[in-house]
Protein backbone atom coordinates (compact mmCIF):
# COMPACT_ATOMS: atom_id res chain seq x y z
CA UNK A 1 0.00 0.00 0.00
CA UNK A 2 1.38 3.57 -0.52
CA UNK A 3 0.50 6.70 0.25
CA UNK A 4 1.44 10.29 -0.99
CA UNK A 5 1.75 13.53 1.04
CA UNK A 6 2.96 16.83 -1.12
CA UNK A 7 4.17 18.09 1.88
CA UNK A 8 7.24 16.32 2.00
CA UNK A 9 7.99 17.61 -1.73
CA UNK A 10 11.60 19.59 -1.99
CA UNK A 11 10.30 20.41 -6.10
CA UNK A 12 7.65 22.83 -7.28
CA UNK A 13 4.16 21.47 -7.46
CA UNK A 14 2.82 23.47 -9.76
CA UNK A 15 3.78 24.92 -13.47
CA UNK A 16 5.44 23.71 -16.17
CA UNK A 17 8.42 21.92 -14.06
CA UNK A 18 6.03 20.03 -12.04
CA UNK A 19 6.50 16.76 -14.81
CA UNK A 20 4.52 14.32 -12.06
CA UNK A 21 8.03 12.55 -11.28
CA UNK A 22 9.49 15.27 -9.94
CA UNK A 23 8.78 14.56 -5.85
CA UNK A 24 9.65 10.55 -4.71
CA UNK A 25 10.44 11.80 -1.96
CA UNK A 26 6.82 12.52 -1.11
CA UNK A 27 6.29 8.52 -1.61
CA UNK A 28 5.90 5.93 1.22
CA UNK A 29 5.44 2.50 1.10
CA UNK A 30 4.21 -0.17 3.17
CA UNK A 31 4.64 -4.14 3.01
CA UNK A 32 1.52 -5.79 3.45
CA UNK A 33 1.59 -8.59 6.26
CA UNK A 34 2.38 -12.18 5.07
CA UNK A 35 4.74 -14.49 3.75
CA UNK A 36 6.97 -13.33 0.35
CA UNK A 37 8.33 -14.53 -2.55
CA UNK A 38 11.79 -16.26 -2.24
CA UNK A 39 15.03 -14.68 -3.28
CA UNK A 40 13.78 -10.71 -4.06
CA UNK A 41 14.25 -9.05 -0.67
CA UNK A 42 11.55 -8.14 2.00
CA UNK A 43 8.38 -8.68 0.39
CA UNK A 44 4.43 -9.86 0.53
CA UNK A 45 2.37 -12.21 -1.65
CA UNK A 46 -0.51 -10.82 -0.45
CA UNK A 47 -3.12 -9.97 -3.79
CA UNK A 48 -4.71 -7.28 -2.99
CA UNK A 49 -8.43 -7.00 -4.78
CA UNK A 50 -9.28 -3.89 -3.90
CA UNK A 51 -9.08 -0.70 -1.75
CA UNK A 52 -11.13 1.67 0.36
CA UNK A 53 -10.87 4.48 2.58
CA UNK A 54 -12.90 5.01 5.59
CA UNK A 55 -13.55 8.67 5.28
CA UNK A 56 -16.38 8.68 7.68
CA UNK A 57 -15.18 6.17 10.85
CA UNK A 58 -17.57 3.68 10.00
CA UNK A 59 -15.37 1.02 11.52
CA UNK A 60 -13.80 2.74 14.28
CA UNK A 61 -10.56 3.15 13.50
CA UNK A 62 -10.75 6.96 12.89
CA UNK A 63 -11.49 9.17 10.16
CA UNK A 64 -9.57 8.25 6.27
CA UNK A 65 -7.92 4.77 7.51
CA UNK A 66 -7.72 3.31 4.34
CA UNK A 67 -8.46 -0.61 3.58
CA UNK A 68 -7.66 -3.38 1.78
CA UNK A 69 -8.95 -6.74 0.76
CA UNK A 70 -7.14 -9.28 2.64
CA UNK A 71 -7.66 -12.21 0.10
CA UNK A 72 -4.35 -14.20 1.03
CA UNK A 73 -5.02 -13.31 4.89
CA UNK A 74 -8.69 -14.49 4.98
CA UNK A 75 -9.84 -10.77 5.94
CA UNK A 76 -9.33 -7.32 5.40
CA UNK A 77 -5.98 -5.20 5.98
CA UNK A 78 -6.23 -1.63 7.57
CA UNK A 79 -3.11 0.69 7.62
CA UNK A 80 -3.45 2.82 11.28
CA UNK A 81 -0.43 5.08 12.11
CA UNK A 82 1.83 3.45 9.78
CA UNK A 83 0.96 -0.21 11.02
CA UNK A 84 -1.26 -3.13 9.30
CA UNK A 85 -3.90 -4.02 11.17
CA UNK A 86 -5.11 -7.42 10.36
CA UNK A 87 -9.47 -8.45 10.57
CA UNK A 88 -9.54 -12.04 10.36
CA UNK A 89 -12.49 -14.19 9.72
CA UNK A 90 -11.99 -17.03 11.93
CA UNK A 91 -14.13 -19.38 9.82
CA UNK A 92 -14.68 -20.57 7.45
CA UNK A 93 -11.16 -20.63 6.22
CA UNK A 94 -10.08 -19.67 3.17
CA UNK A 95 -12.62 -16.19 3.33
CA UNK A 96 -11.76 -13.85 0.13
CA UNK A 97 -13.31 -10.92 0.12
CA UNK A 98 -13.80 -9.07 -3.15
CA UNK A 99 -14.96 -5.32 -2.22
CA UNK A 100 -16.09 -3.85 1.51
CA UNK A 101 -18.10 -1.00 2.29
CA UNK A 102 -18.90 0.79 5.86
CA UNK A 103 -22.41 1.87 7.17
CA UNK A 104 -23.30 3.68 9.92
CA UNK A 105 -27.16 2.58 11.07
CA UNK A 106 -27.10 4.58 14.03
CA UNK A 107 -24.78 7.08 15.10
CA UNK A 108 -26.08 7.62 18.77
CA UNK A 109 -25.77 3.77 19.00
CA UNK A 110 -21.52 3.72 19.52
CA UNK A 111 -19.65 0.85 17.18
CA UNK A 112 -23.12 -1.23 17.95
CA UNK A 113 -24.50 1.07 14.98
CA UNK A 114 -21.74 1.24 12.44
CA UNK A 115 -19.51 -1.31 11.01
CA UNK A 116 -18.02 -3.21 7.77
CA UNK A 117 -19.96 -5.40 5.40
CA UNK A 118 -17.99 -7.71 2.87
CA UNK A 119 -18.52 -10.80 0.56
CA UNK A 120 -17.00 -14.16 0.38
CA UNK A 121 -16.09 -13.85 -3.22
CA UNK A 122 -14.78 -16.93 -4.45
CA UNK A 123 -15.27 -18.43 -7.58
CA UNK A 124 -14.93 -21.86 -6.11
CA UNK A 125 -16.57 -21.87 -2.57
CA UNK A 126 -16.93 -25.63 -2.65
CA UNK A 127 -13.45 -25.85 -2.36
CA UNK A 128 -12.90 -23.63 0.89
CA UNK A 129 -13.52 -25.23 3.91
CA UNK A 130 -17.88 -26.39 4.32
CA UNK A 131 -17.26 -28.27 1.20
CA UNK A 132 -19.61 -29.33 -1.84
CA UNK A 133 -23.03 -26.88 -1.10
CA UNK A 134 -21.12 -24.42 0.16
CA UNK A 135 -22.26 -20.79 -0.36
CA UNK A 136 -20.59 -17.16 -0.40
CA UNK A 137 -21.34 -15.77 2.78
CA UNK A 138 -21.43 -12.14 3.91
CA UNK A 139 -19.58 -10.98 6.67
CA UNK A 140 -20.37 -7.80 9.31
CA UNK A 141 -16.96 -6.56 11.02
CA UNK A 142 -17.50 -4.22 14.26
CA UNK A 143 -15.17 -2.54 16.63
CA UNK A 144 -15.63 -2.88 20.28
CA UNK A 145 -13.97 0.06 22.64
CA UNK A 146 -13.27 -3.37 24.60
CA UNK A 147 -13.58 -7.05 24.34
CA UNK A 148 -16.26 -7.05 26.90
CA UNK A 149 -18.52 -4.09 25.69
CA UNK A 150 -22.21 -4.83 25.22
Amino acid sequence: MGSFDRRKCKGPLNGPKATGDHCPEGWSFYQYPGPGFKGIGENSAESSYYTWVDQHNTFGLGDNVPMSTGNLNDGLIAMKDGKMVMLRVPYPMGFYAKGFDGRIDDPKAGWKGRGLWTTSGDRAPWLKEGGKGAKPIVVQFQLRPDPLAK
